[in-house]
């Protein structure tokens, strides 16, 4: 292990959070290998390809009405082996659902497992995560509560 391999594994789950956020799926494919497990909110959403893992967050996260917010940071990241590597973040999430009008913030540690392939790139062979808390208010409990610029709307936020 050399430092620009605990480097490769930061950017890796940089990446995948902001791919995760951006909904650029095909970019975020590549962060797992293909035989990639998942096992979300304590197990509660659990599987076992990088297909299904894909098939998953496409479907929870892909409409343009969801809209989110991951920041990982803490990493403890340990070397097993020249290609193999297990890393623990703190979560911080904020999820704004329009189309449910509900929003929902959170913590969890993600539990990671990373192996580098025969192309020398390191990726997300197992990932998943254990909630500290989440919470979720209907967003017209707050007065006054707009979305005022959303990425899939622009300006003037959620479409009617």
């Amino acid at each position: 292990m050399d430092w620009s391999d605990l480097e490769a594994i930061k950017r890796l789950k940089y990446k995948y959070q902001r791919c995760l956020d951006t909904k650029h799926w095909n970019e975020l494919r590549d962060c797992f290998t293909e035989d990639a497990k998942a096992a979300y909110s304590g197990g509660k959403f659990s599987f076992d390809s990088r297909e299904a893992i894909m098939k998953f967050l496409e479907g929870a996260m892909g409409a343009d009405s969801f809209h989110s917010s991951h920041v990982v940071s803490q990493p403890e990241i340990d070397f097993i082996d020249e290609r193999h590597a297990t890393g623990r973040w703190c979560l911080q999430d904020y999820v704004i659902d329009t189309r449910f009008d509900m929003s929902i913030r959170g913590a969890a540690f993600y539990e990671d497992e990373y192996r580098k392939g025969d192309d020398g790139v390191w990726r997300i062979s197992k990932t998943g995560y254990e909630r500290t808390y989440e919470e979720m208010v209907p967003r017209k409990s707050i007065e006054g509560l707009t979305l005022t610029e959303s990425r899939w709307h622009g300006k003037g936020g959620a479409k009617s």
